[in-house]
């Protein structure tokens, strides 16, 4: 598991602009709250594989422990797929042409195609029939025509959004960003989040703490969880 440090200077600049607080939310309304799991896929977890993300598979019991409390209390867990065809290698040169060498950029790609070993989610994950299911085209979700997640969360009623997946600092903090920036408001769960180092994890949560995000661990956004169920159990 990653070891969160968010900047000093960064904390400080927080409690500032929230009246003294850290978190911008003592409770969490379940009911109007989706979990977003992003690109929990083997592509990223199996050993060996080009994508593999190590600390990603160390996520994964909190992932799971979000996911059951926020369906316990009545919310939503959608399961986020990252998707290329053929296609994307024109439709998005700037990062597969500019990124990529060539033959690294077709090792990653077929991996993330429909039927691919590598699409699936890890098989750890649990995943229950009536969770929502996203297919994503590019590293934000929440970027407009790259999924359709924003439409059908709207359609639930949903209103904040907390973030795990992989990883922090691309997929993740892109959807985020752009969440925000859709009106939702955005929670990176600092510790259901992974990449390749601390260093650049606690870059991006530092960087999204300031503005986009209130970044909690598993535990603090559980708690929260628990007074709004309480109340809407009356």
């Amino acid at each position: 598991m990653h070891k969160t440090e968010i900047h000093p200077d960064a904390i400080e600049r927080i409690k500032e602009r929230r009246g003294g607080k850290l978190h911008l939310f003592d409770t969490i309304d379940p009911a109007r709250t989706a979990l977003v799991v992003i690109d929990m896929q083997i592509a990223f977890m199996k050993p060996g594989l080009p994508s593999e993300v190590p600390m990603a598979r160390e996520i994964v019991p909190n992932i799971n422990r979000l996911a059951e409390a926020l369906r316990d209390a009545g919310g939503t867990v959608a399961w986020v797929y990252n998707t290329f065809t053929d296609e994307i290698l024109q439709e998005w040169s700037s990062f597969f042409g500019g990124t990529y060498a060539p033959e690294h950029a077709q090792k990653v790609l077929s991996q993330l195609k429909h039927g691919a070993e590598g699409h699936a989610l890890w098989p750890d994950l649990d995943v229950r029939p009536d969770d929502m299911q996203v297919v994503k085209t590019r590293f934000s979700a929440f970027l407009p025509g790259a999924s359709d997640i924003e439409a059908r969360l709207r359609e639930k009623g949903i209103e904040t959004v907390a973030i795990v997946g992989t990883l922090t600092n691309v997929c993740c903090e892109s959807s985020a960003r752009d969440a925000m920036m859709r009106n939702f408001n955005v929670i990176m769960v600092a510790d259901g989040n992974a990449t390749y180092s601390d260093a650049i994890h606690n870059a991006s949560l530092t960087s999204l703490s300031i503005t986009f995000a209130d970044v909690m661990t598993t535990d603090e956004m559980i708690t929260r969880l628990a007074p709004a169920s309480a109340a809407a159990a009356e």
